[in-house]
């Protein structure tokens, strides 16, 4: 995608329900679809497959070759879009498992710091990692291979090795899925007309039509999800959007996130104040629902309506935060924002009510939604680093003590609102050596 492009997610809905005949007609796909997921995460989950994976041409292969698409009578145009999301999920599960082995080779005091350098050099390296769990002797190019006898030389690489394959026995797993509520569709699966959309089914040429809210038509890899029980469907579109540049965006602003106040900047203005009260009108409702649904497990009719009124709160929810975001950037008119890793929600505490409030921060969402519109704004994302930020006086830089959400140096004499001092300190370690990353 060109440079002033980014990405971006449309829906799409069905304007009138989707008859119970063509629902099962979507759902035997996503079923199929699931299933073939399913074959893949068997199949070449396991370290034995780790050279298939890259890029991943030969399960393409040998997948059409074992004759599984005939079998299912699947339509290729999903067929093949099931393997690769299949293989994209798998590569991302060794990333994951090798972001953990990275994380207890650093921890472990056991370790000279030559060996841990062998095993980081061993995750790095695909071709190195694949040859050591599958016991194969390692092939490297000539750079390589003279980076890897350096490293050799200095271990014990039987006792490195078999490290190596305790922890990938221990941690990695093979992924596994059991939803079949939607399926990605290639172009040649779908046509726009009329309104609305006909999508392939397992039928040879046959198309069932869904009419839709709006008349927009697009030529790109979808994602439909289907809800059965409310008779709809979702349709996911990516897109490109133009990147947007502002030459009144000049600021530079650090800014702290709060459960009950969105977004606070070093300078005291705040963005989103009702977000607590939106937030605990949800998690309020979810509590007394799963309560409810607990005790009358047996005779409850159905979830039908509990999904309906769910989703109308999230969109709520959800609407005011992207609302006050764009409001955040549009008054601050930042060139460069700077930013504390989001906490996770604090275990413990005496109050269950506030605990499950807690648990349901929507600090994923509003993290993400602040890059996608930052990106599509060109304002800058510098991420800093967080340990002690809020118990530092942003005056002097020495402890302070919080009380009633203010803060107050009793080096200095520096007082301020807690979330305001907080920002502050992310602004002046953005602006020094804090920084951990750019984005």
């Amino acid at each position: 995608m060109p440079s002033d492009k980014i990405c971006k997610t449309i829906h799409q809905y069905n304007k009138e329900p989707v008859s119970g005949g063509d629902m099962q007609k979507l759902l035997d796909i996503a079923k199929d679809y699931s299933k073939v997921k399913n074959y893949v995460y068997n199949r070449y989950g396991g370290i034995a497959s780790l050279s298939k994976i890259y890029p991943g041409y030969t399960v393409q292969n040998e997948m059409t070759e074992s004759g599984y698409r005939e079998t299912l009578g699947l339509p290729s145009v999903y067929f093949y879009l099931a393997i690769f999301d299949a293989l994209g999920e798998i590569k991302s599960q060794w990333t994951r498992t090798k972001a953990k082995l990275a994380k207890l080779i650093s921890k472990n005091d056991g370790f000279t710091t030559e060996e841990k350098h062998y095993l980081r050099f061993l995750i790095k390296v695909n071709n190195a990692f694949e040859a050591v769990l599958n016991e194969k002797p390692v092939e490297l190019t000539a750079k390589m291979t003279k980076q890897y006898e350096d490293l050799v030389v200095k271990v014990d690489i039987g006792s490195m090795h078999r490290y190596l394959c305790r922890q990938v026995r221990k941690y990695h797993v093979k992924l596994h899925t059991d939803k079949a509520d939607g399926f990605a569709m290639a172009e040649r699966a779908y046509r726009y007309a009329d309104h609305g959309i006909y999508i392939s089914i397992k039928e040879k040429r046959k198309r069932i039509f869904i009419p839709l809210t709006d008349g927009n038509q697009y030529r790109s890899q979808l994602y439909v999800k289907l809800y059965p029980e409310e008779s709809r469907v979702e349709i996911k579109v990516p897109v490109g959007v133009a990147v947007r540049h502002h030459k009144d965006y000049r600021n530079q602003v650090g800014v702290a996130f709060g459960f009950y106040t969105m977004v606070t900047t070093d300078d005291g203005n705040q963005y989103g104040t009702e977000l607590g009260e939106h937030q605990l009108v949800y998690s309020e409702w979810i509590r007394a629902q799963a309560s409810s649904y607990s005790h009358n497990k047996g005779d409850n009719p159905g979830r039908k309506k509990y999904y309906a009124k769910k989703q109308r709160l999230e969109e709520s929810l959800h609407s005011y935060i992207n609302q006050e975001l764009n409001r955040f950037l549009r008054e601050e008119k930042p060139e460069v924002l700077y930013i504390v890793k989001l906490p996770k929600p604090q275990a413990g505490g005496k109050n269950k009510k506030i605990n499950y409030s807690i648990s349901q921060w929507q600090r994923g969402y509003i993290r993400k939604r602040l890059e996608q519109k930052c990106r599509e704004q060109s304002v800058q994302i510098v991420e800093v680093l967080g340990k002690d930020i809020s118990n530092e006086c942003s005056e002097c830089g020495e402890p302070g003590k919080k009380a009633d959400d203010r803060f107050i140096c009793p080096v200095c004499g520096y007082e301020s609102e807690e979330k305001v001092n907080t920002a502050r300190n992310v602004k002046k370690r953005g602006q020094g050596n804090g920084v951990i990353h750019k984005k």
